[in-house]
């Protein structure tokens, strides 16, 4: 596992999109703890232009950007995502990944066996779980204990956004591959973990999935990113003989990330590779999406 150099975590961006510019570039640069000093991206003036977000160097060439940091973030989709983590790992630097981790459970897998022989340190960027409301919503319904199920709701207009158009994995994924990771995450941790894809239906771009946990709970999720709600629908609920808990997931992306931040750099500095949500539960979730996704189509 590499070590942090001084105080500071050096870190490397991959990636030029939104999320990059709005989350992942301007996080890194405002944690006390860590710096941005490369980024590297397909386009070397892409690269440039998040580099000029916090003073970093861009590099054309992969391995080299490797060469100078400690840790990678990750903003690309998840078929680049995937084959560049696991080379990142190889070298001994610690990841910040996106959901999904990768395109497919294959995939998933090869990159968290990568992750397992090199002992690197990963986090995943499921943003819910980083917020201080979501961690009292989850300590209040696992003290109550008694629930017979959950739903989730998730409407956005967020793919009728041209800031959007150029994402083509959002496009064809849906609200399944981008939202799908986060809601089935939160409840999976809600109510227990899931075991089973009960039942799934893809209508006009709405996804409704129920899903089965060990425990025998079923939950239901209802996923939309092309339905122009304003504000956007994004609530998560629990039910059972005590009443009816909900919780509304709208929040900071930004404050979200620097929580995610304080976990990684003190996951580094105390050279632990394991943590919640590291690939691990990447792995885990990419595996509910494919069987939804033979749910719809009887694989």
């Amino acid at each position: 596992m590499g070590a942090m150099t001084g105080d500071v975590l050096r870190m490397g961006l991959v990636g030029a999109g939104p999320w990059a510019h709005k989350v992942h570039g301007p996080g890194i640069v405002a944690h006390p703890r860590t710096q941005l000093v490369a980024t590297w991206a397909r386009r070397p003036e892409a690269a440039a232009d998040v580099a000029a977000i916090g003073g970093a160097t861009p590099f054309a060439d992969f391995d080299e950007f490797l060469r100078h940091v400690d840790a990678v973030a990750f903003a690309v989709p998840p078929a680049v995502q995937a084959p560049l983590a696991a080379r990142a790992a190889a070298a001994g630097k610690h990841l910040v990944l996106e959901k999904p981790v990768a395109p497919s459970v294959d995939d998933a897998e090869r990159l968290a066996g990568a992750v397992s022989d090199a002992g690197v340190t990963t986090i995943m960027v499921l943003t819910f779980r980083y917020d201080l409301g979501t961690r009292r919503w989850l300590d209040e319904v696992a003290r109550v204990g008694e629930w017979d199920g959950g739903l989730a709701r998730w409407f956005s207009g967020t793919l009728l956004d041209i800031g959007y158009d150029q994402s083509r994995w959002r496009h064809d994924g849906g609200a399944l591959a981008d939202i799908g990771p986060h809601v089935f995450d939160l409840l999976d941790a809600a109510l227990g973990p899931v075991t089973g894809v009960e039942q799934a239906r893809l209508d006009r771009g709405v996804w409704h999935v129920m899903l089965g946990h060990e425990n025998g709970r079923l939950s239901t999720a209802t996923l939309s990113m092309h339905t122009p709600a304003q504000p956007a629908v994004t609530d998560f609920a629990v039910h059972g003989p005590h009443g009816f808990l909900a919780f509304d997931a709208s929040g900071d992306a930004t404050t979200r990330y620097a929580v995610l931040l304080d976990d990684f750099v003190r996951l580094v500095e105390r050279e632990t590779a394991e943590h919640p949500l590291d690939v691990r539960r990447g792995l885990h979730l990419q595996r509910l999406l494919g069987r939804v996704t033979d749910q719809l189509t009887g694989g």
